[in-house]
């Protein structure tokens, strides 16, 4: 190979490098969900919305086994949070989605029958 194929060849191989580590430390771009596409996730998973005076009337009598889960992360979480609730961050992407299953399966526990508030 020649002086010139071996400078071009390196030259490649480095923009490919940077071009993958790039990719794969890149800021994950996080789209703002519409109420419309909630509402259409929540009648998908079953599950179902509530405003804020009902959660408040909930927390002022919660119901056997009422778990209330802040979903910010820790930092946000610690600046202030709705009095019983415990933290589980979750990010918005599928990967920390996937990665959070096992840990909030063991956090649900496994009576499916608890009212569990997400916030």
């Amino acid at each position: 190979m020649t002086r010139k194929g071996t400078l071009f060849l390196a030259l490649a191989v480095a923009a490919l490098t940077l071009g993958v580590l790039w990719h794969l430390h890149r800021l994950p771009v996080v789209k703002e969900a519409t109420m419309a596409e909630v509402q259409a996730e929540a009648a998908r998973g079953g599950y179902r919305l509530i405003g804020t005076e009902e959660l408040a009337k909930i927390c002022q009598q919660p119901p056997p086994g009422f778990l209330l889960v802040d979903t910010r992360q820790a930092w946000e979480y610690q600046s202030g949070y709705i009095e019983g609730a415990v933290n589980f961050p979750m990010e918005p992407t599928w990967w920390c989605r996937w990665r959070s299953e096992t840990p909030l399966a063991k956090l649900l526990g496994p009576d499916k029958s608890r009212l569990v508030v997400f916030y």
